[in-house]
């Protein structure tokens, strides 16, 4: 049986990744968290623990059967907060890397395809949003008060705006390196003799764009959007740690920083855990950033 050229070059990408050991574990790592985070309440049950449940009866306490990581200061399971905080960790990170790519694809597809005085003022903005300071920005946008914006009540008091805002405040600021990819790709596909066939058989901008530069630019943008998952989580971390991130009740691996701050000497396991689990997951995703660029180069050499 005869292998078509897309069969065979998607064949290629996986045996260059599958060379990247660093990538492939990294990718079972993300997989196995994943997992564990979103089955949190499986794990919550099977342990008969709940997440939000204090006992200040059993504060700090030291793994056991029924805690396998001990209990933090307020005596909840430490283990299953864990895994609730790394769900909303990987959602942030999804959701803001997937909105700030979709953003900056379209972007990037404008100002490369369009040229001109669109691409001078899309490029222009993007070199604004780079330029400003990324930390201390984040930290005014994550302070500003919902309830003064006019919003409507059920969504300012709902349980999830934190995760709402936190996953747009960093889509609002992430979307530029995506944007100056496409736009770099755009430029150079559209020189192409199979987009000038296009355009002189009567395709229109819009599909152009959709169905001949898109899926030819779709591979510095996947591997984009991985490396930027990492960062992603990371400023997510960062926020809840100042206080400005995911609020309480929920589990953040930031927050749960913070909280443990003041128990650092008494109790060292509550800032270990958190912390090394954000320092794996981003290292995860930078190696498998990592080994996606280096299947997806058309340049590599089998």
């Amino acid at each position: 049986m005869s292998v078509t050229a897309p069969e065979s070059m998607n064949w290629r990408m996986g045996k260059r990744f599958m060379r990247h050991r660093m990538a492939v574990a990294s990718l079972c790592l993300i997989a196995l968290l994943a997992m564990a985070s979103f089955g949190a309440p499986v794990i919550e049950a099977a342990l008969d623990v709940d997440a939000d449940k204090t006992n200040l009866f059993n504060r700090s306490a030291t793994p056991s059967l029924d805690h396998p990581l001990g209990t933090d200061e307020l005596g909840r399971d430490l283990l299953v907060r864990l895994l609730y905080g790394g769900r909303v960790s990987l959602i942030v990170g999804l959701a803001a890397a997937a909105v700030a790519a979709v953003a900056g694809t379209f972007i990037g597809l404008l100002a490369g395809y369009y040229g001109g005085w669109l691409d001078s003022i899309l490029m222009r903005v993007t070199d604004g949003v780079i330029a400003l300071p990324l930390l201390p920005l984040l930290i005014v946008l994550a302070a500003v008060d919902l309830t003064k914006l006019g919003l409507p009540t059920v969504l300012t008091e709902s349980e999830n705006v934190s995760l709402y805002r936190i996953v747009l405040i960093i889509s609002f600021v992430g979307w530029t390196t995506v944007a100056r990819l496409v736009r770099a790709e755009t430029l150079t596909l559209k020189r192409r003799e199979f987009i000038r066939a296009a355009i002189s058989q009567g395709a229109g901008a819009g599909r152009v764009m959709r169905v001949h530069i898109l899926p030819n630019a779709i591979s510095p943008i996947i591997v984009a959007t991985t490396l930027s998952i990492g960062n992603i989580i990371l400023l997510e971390s960062v926020l809840s740690f100042l206080g400005l991130g995911i609020q309480p009740p929920a589990a953040s691996w930031g927050a749960m920083l913070t909280n443990a701050q003041e128990l650092i000497w008494a109790n060292p396991t509550l800032a270990i855990w958190p912390g090394l689990l954000i320092f794996v997951t981003v290292i995860a995703f930078n190696f498998l950033g990592d080994g996606l660029q280096d299947a997806l180069d058309p340049r590599a050499l089998d």
